[in-house]
């Protein structure tokens, strides 16, 4: 049996050259994945922690130094090598400089391409030091807490610098665990609004003769046990802004009282006749369906639209799973120092970054962050994560996934043949549910258009 040696991305436009090489590394045991254009390699180290990169100087549109910047730029660890032809080896000394590891020039003996790909993965084991992508945890439109650079990321860094600077309603909604408040408090952040309260309010964590009191406030008298004035959460955040999360479970009650502050900006605390005046930014966050509320009469329907004056979604971490080695890394700095003694230079082994990728992560960035924590108090004094320090469930996790995917006839198959075969149904059913779409059938399959386009190609079939 062939030892696996590592995960390989070719970057090369001469078809016949690229299937050689990658054909002959396969036999020596490295997992090889091929790419024809930089754009299609760009789009590959963005969903993959591979281990090397190989990648020509000339190719046509992105060229070989962009591809060496982006995957340098996810991955610090990863084994970038240049091949070049005759007469620019002053350009694969510039590629060294910005972070390749070794050049070799066409024609080039494949032995001694296998002999650098041997040592300097032999390197990269022995120099345990580097700490993994410590230069990647950039600030993002003045966003700091917010890490992410994939496309529907760098669409919110876009929307949030738009919207802080209005005093518009804002609704945030996404699955639990994505980061509603974190937005939240970033959007009061970067507002004119800064210099005043950010006033929270969980109104799924407190019972609802409770939320209207710490809402709105009381008069002394007003109850049992009132013994004084008390301000709620609204007068607090005069001035200020009001973060409302987990709107959907308000009562019908508090909603229509919640409709008017909206309406008129002006509210009574509990026990009061008079009206008091507020100037407050509403930001509502939900993780239920609004819409469906409404449907089965669970949600005023004009309480809504007050609300939905601004509406931003929060992707899930499984539609931006190139932001995970920033995240990973982010919550390793962090939680690292907060240790005793304080931990630094810890990385995580690209075998298990890939795992990690590979997950759902249902609950999300909040889950991957207590992973983490977890990992790291279980795993004193190492500097690396491997795969056998991720959690039991999630290891099995994975092994569930992949050996629910096809089971092997008693006969065999082949595999090239069936792959491709899989794969030219899921593309074929795309097509059909999205009557031709190429757009909306990538966005089905979760890949780049440009991806899909490249599959349908190689597969001869109509986009």
């Amino acid at each position: 049996m062939i030892e696996h040696k590592g995960h390989i991305l070719i970057v090369e436009d001469e078809a016949a050259l690229r299937e050689i090489t990658a054909e002959r590394l396969a036999d020596h045991g490295y997992q090889v994945t091929q790419a024809g254009t930089g754009e299609i390699a760009c789009e590959l180290l963005a969903d993959f922690a591979f281990d090397i990169v190989i990648t020509d100087l000339r190719l046509p549109g992105m060229d070989g130094m962009a591809v060496i910047g982006k995957a340098r730029e996810l991955y610090s660890e990863i084994i970038a090598v240049v091949v070049t032809g005759y007469g620019t080896v002053q350009d694969a000394v510039a590629a060294i400089k910005r972070g390749a590891s070794d050049f070799v020039t066409k024609p080039f003996q494949f032995d001694h391409l296998l002999h650098i790909l041997t040592s300097t993965l032999e390197q990269r084991r022995l120099k345990s030091e580097n700490a993994y992508l410590r230069s990647q945890l950039q600030e993002f439109y003045g966003f700091q807490e917010i890490i992410g650079q994939s496309p529907a990321m760098v669409k919110l860094f876009k929307v949030l610098e738009t919207v802080s600077s209005t005093t518009s309603t804002i609704l945030l909604t996404g699955e639990t665990g994505t980061g509603k408040e974190l937005v939240a408090r970033a959007i009061h952040h970067n507002s004119p609004r800064s210099q005043n309260k950010f006033v929270p309010l969980n109104c799924g964590a407190i019972p609802e003769t409770l939320l209207e009191d710490e809402l709105f406030g009381h008069v002394k008298g007003a109850f049992t046990g009132a013994i004084a004035d008390r301000p709620g959460r609204l007068e607090q955040a005069h001035t200020g802004t009001l973060f409302l999360d987990e709107i959907g479970t308000m009562s019908a009650n508090l909603q229509s009282k919640l409709l008017r502050v909206l309406q008129e900006r002006e509210f009574e605390r509990v026990g009061d006749t008079q009206s008091i005046k507020v100037d407050v930014r509403f930001i509502a966050a939900t993780n239920s369906d609004l819409a469906e509320m409404i449907k089965d009469g669970h949600f005023r329907e004009d309480l809504y639209y007050r609300l939905n004056v601004i509406p931003i979604h929060l992707p899930p971490l499984r539609d931006r799973r190139e932001d995970i080695p920033l995240l990973v890394q982010r919550f390793l700095n962090k939680l690292g120092h907060e240790q005793d003694p304080p931990r630094s230079d810890i990385r995580v082994s690209q075998e298990a970054m890939r795992q990690i990728m590979a997950l759902e992560w249902p609950g999300n960035i909040r889950q991957l962050e207590n992973t983490i924590e977890r990992i790291l108090v279980l795993t004193p004094g190492q500097s690396q994560i491997g795969i056998t320090d991720l959690p039991l469930e999630l290891q099995e996790t994975i092994e569930a996934t992949i050996s629910s995917i096809v089971t092997l006839p008693e006969s065999g198959i082949d595999l090239q043949n069936h792959l491709r075969n899989l794969e030219k149904d899921l593309i074929s059913q795309a097509l059909e549910r999205t009557e031709g779409n190429p757009t909306k059938a990538a966005e089905l399959l979760n890949i780049k258009r440009t991806t899909f386009i490249e599959k349908t190609k190689r597969l001869s079939l109509d986009s």
